[in-house]
């Protein structure tokens, strides 16, 4: 098969599309045949540095949705033919390749219509916004949220299911994106590079603060995002967790929600590996009945991702970046 071939950490800008051997499924695993596979700052993050897990060349890319070509002798729920959507292991080869093996009992079937390249812009993204807002955050309706980063992938997809779930959204963006981010549901758009966002955050909450905060940005962003919460507020995090000693308060009481969506697989629980099922099926269904839109703004070819990923490290992309793969 065709797979875009990292061989050593640190040389990800430096991949290229070479032949390499067509992975075989296990029994509780599908190989799949990749139509589409989304990029996400995640692929040069690891990239760059690697992991002992790997053996290369390696093959970058955690969202993956083609077509499924071969099962494993214990899998039954899934057939030949069926269309689904896969987060990959980040543990082992992924998406930037003609086809991938991963657990069955993983995986979402696409409904009839939709597009490959809008069900793989979803998996990281969509299904990191769903899981911190709704099993880290168990966000309320009619509460508040300021959602870091609204532009993004995952600030993005955040942004609609909070508005789908009746919150009033707040969000950090440029300027230039914050007719795209009110677009997509925000009530109230900060710029970061202006304005003071506790300042701002406090001032659209009747000073109270916000009842949630996700941060996609960092652990520096993270603890001044701590200003900002009201009293017995959440904040889940995603790229650095806040100082929290300092920040425990008898008389602010806050909660602290890690969110490490792609560590499931080395979780060794079945059970928590099955939850990527339940949030792809939901997401899939919202995106169908045209509730979210999978904010895919770019589609490029297998060979274009070194370029795609060095766009997304700028961290000035909008949306998503999906590769068409077959």
């Amino acid at each position: 098969m065709k797979a875009l071939l990292l061989k050593d950490k640190g040389q990800w800008r430096e991949m290229k599309v070479e032949e390499f051997d067509k992975p075989v499924p296990a029994n509780d695993e599908i190989l799949v045949k990749v139509k589409a596979a989304g990029l996400n700052p995640v692929d040069y993050k690891t990239g760059q540095n690697g992991s002992p897990a790997w053996s290369y060349p390696h093959i970058l890319g955690l969202d993956a949705a083609g077509v499924v070509e071969e099962t494993g002798s214990g899998v039954s729920d899934i057939k030949e033919g069926d269309r689904v959507v896969v987060l990959a292991d980040m543990a082992r080869k992924g998406a930037f390749a003609e086809y991938l093996v991963t657990k069955a009992h993983t995986v979402s079937k696409l409904p009839e219509n939709m597009s490959y390249r809008d069900a793989a812009a979803l998996p990281v993204a969509a299904y990191t916004a769903y899981q911190a807002l709704f099993y880290k955050l168990h966000i309320q309706k009619e509460k508040s949220i300021l959602i870091h980063a609204g532009a993004g992938g995952v600030g993005g997809f955040a942004i609609q299911l909070a508005k789908y779930a009746g919150l009033k959204v707040i969000t950090t963006a440029s300027e230039e994106n914050h007719d795209h981010v009110k677009n997509l549901g925000a009530d109230y758009a900060i710029d970061y590079k202006k304005e003071d966002f506790v300042q701002k955050t406090k001032e659209y909450t009747d000073e109270l603060g916000v009842n949630y905060i996700l941060d996609t940005v960092g652990r520096e962003n993270a603890t001044k995002s701590l200003e900002a919460l009201a009293f017995n507020g959440h904040i889940a995090f995603i790229a650095g967790q806040p100082e929290m000693n300092e920040s425990i308060s008898f008389a602010h009481p806050i909660s602290f929600h890690h969110v490490a969506l792609g560590s499931v697989y080395q979780s060794g629980n079945r059970e928590e590996e099955m939850s990527l099922k339940l949030i792809g099926d939901h997401l899939l269904e919202l995106l169908d009945k045209g509730k979210i839109k999978s904010l895919v703004e770019q589609v490029i070819t297998l060979n274009e991702v070194p370029k795609g990923l060095e766009e997304l490290e700028t961290r000035k992309v909008k949306g998503k970046i999906v590769a068409e793969i077959h």
